[in-house]
Formats: structure tokens, C-alpha cells, sequence
């Protein structure tokens, strides 16, 4: 055992701990304008995903993060809901599963779908190999579905999306923007 002296002070680590916790004041775009508590409100404010944000991408410049979430969360209701007849229960386990396992990311560059518990299966593909965004409201247009057509005949179908109209809308308008949208959009 090291001499006790060589042992560091329950002060000093809880202070390195703190540290450690504290967000950052870059680590939140919101920040630099903000006082330290906004940015941690912000973070922890159910609609913090819809808020734009920065992060850093591989291209050298920044992307600009649209929408980051998951499925919505009266998909789940709904589906619950009705899962306690029996017939129902298949849609109500998709529900969950996409609740739980799926997250969708528009950016101003790409289109990313995570899903995976650890969330290692992802797919992105680039605004420029868009050519149409379909969207087909759900309930009573609380959610909707967005089906993305690829350049290569490929279907993306992104269930359950909140705010689906906005979200489409914005991936309509970065495509055109890359001049891969189709004029029959």
C-alpha cells in the first residue's frame, strides 16, 4: 500500500470528478452565448434533437445537424394501446422495436439511419443521390412515414418520424440544392 501522503485528497478527486462531469462550454454551440446553465437545459429538453446544432464532420467544414430522433412517441402509445388484443400484438412489438433500436439524422450533408441496440448498423447516403421524398401521414398527421427513392431504385422507408412534414420539406430542398431532386416532386 502507498504511503498516505502519495494518495490524492477526497477534495482534490471529487474536484477532478466535477471536472469531468461538467459539460464544456464548447461542447454546445448554445453556449457561446448563453450562460453555462442554458446549454445544459437545452441538452436535457425533450426537444433538444429538433434544435440545430453543430458538429464536427470529416470534411473539413461543419455539418449542421436538422433533426436527430427516434420513432414518435404516440406511435408507441397507439400501438400499445391496441397491443392488448391479441391481434395487434405483432404491429405493437414493431412499435416498440423501432422506439427503443431506431434513430433517424438529417444533416446538411446526408440522411443517416442508426439502428441496433449498440447502434452499430447504420446506413447514410448523401443528398445527392436523392430523387423523391414521398411522406405519408399517420393518426391524425401527428407522424408520418418518409419513403426516399435513391438514385439507384433503392426505397428508404423512415417509420413513425415526427414532424415528418418539416422534415421532408428540409430533405426536398437539400436535395434540389445537390440537383438530384426530380422536378415531379
Amino acid at each position: 500500500m502507498p504511503p498516505p501522503s502519495s494518495l490524492p485528497s477526497t477534495a482534490a478527486a471529487a474536484t477532478a470528478s466535477a471536472a469531468f462531469l461538467r459539460p464544456s462550454a464548447s461542447a454546445h454551440p448554445a453556449s457561446a452565448s448563453a450562460p453555462p446553465n442554458a446549454a445544459a437545459c437545452l441538452r436535457r429538453s425533450p426537444r433538444r434533437r429538433l434544435v440545430a446544432a453543430r458538429a464536427a464532420a470529416d470534411g473539413g467544414g461543419a455539418e449542421t445537424v436538422f433533426f436527430d430522433g427516434g420513432a414518435h412517441y404516440g406511435d408507441l402509445a397507439a400501438n400499445l394501446a391496441l397491443g392488448l388484443t391479441l391481434l395487434w400484438l405483432p404491429l405493437t412489438l414493431a412499435a416498440v422495436s423501432r422506439a427503443f433500436i431506431l434513430r433517424y439524422r438529417f444533416t446538411s450533408r446526408r440522411v443517416s439511419v442508426i439502428s441496433g441496440l449498440s447502434g452499430a448498423d447504420r446506413t447514410d447516403f448523401p443528398y445527392s443521390s436523392v430523387t423523391s421524398v414521398v411522406v405519408v401521414p399517420r393518426f391524425i398527421g401527428e407522424w408520418g412515414d418518409i419513403v426516399i427513392t435513391l438514385k439507384d431504385g433503392t426505397k428508404v422507408d423512415l417509420r413513425s418520424v415526427p414532424r415528418f412534414r418539416e422534415v421532408a420539406d428540409y430533405c426536398r430542398s437539400m436535395a434540389a440544392a445537390e440537383g438530384s431532386l426530380a422536378a415531379s416532386t
